[in-house]
């Protein structure tokens, strides 16, 4: 059995935490953006006002968890481009998400609180994806 200081990088159990902590956490988003996309659609169902740009972002956040989440996949088995898109999707989704929620007029305070929350997991990712676990596992 391998020691932790000579086991391959991605075999090692801080790796694998890390690693099961990054699918849970992209789970999790994915799970709140299709919670955003009920949401959305149960309004515009009872007749309150539900904007373009609310439908697109409902529909898009849950499709981009799926890829998000097979990028994790592939990377927890050793793909370094997998881990890369990760590692800089997790930083650019949420400033990209948050930012544009703030441009006054583009949704109701409430969306995007709602957006801020699904965001929360992908920041998790973040961190992760900078964390001395997965560094380690994928350095060259």
């Amino acid at each position: 059995m391998n020691s932790p200081s000579t086991a391959a990088p991605l075999d090692r159990a801080d790796t694998r935490r890390a690693f099961a902590t990054a699918t849970a956490s992209v789970k999790i988003y994915g799970a709140l953006g299709a919670l955003s996309l009920l949401t959305v659609a149960g309004l515009a169902a009872g007749g309150h006002p539900v904007n373009t740009f609310m439908w697109v972002r409902a529909v898009l956040l849950p499709l981009v968890a799926v890829l998000v989440h097979r990028l994790t996949v592939s990377a927890s088995r050793g793909s370094q481009r997998a881990f890369e898109r990760v590692r800089g999707l997790a930083v650019v989704l949420p400033v990209a998400i948050i930012g544009v929620d703030l441009i006054p007029g583009v949704c109701p305070p409430w969306y995007a609180a709602m957006q801020a929350v699904c965001m929360l997991p992908v920041i998790r990712l973040a961190f992760l994806t900078r964390g001395t676990a997965l560094r380690t596992a994928f350095s060259r």
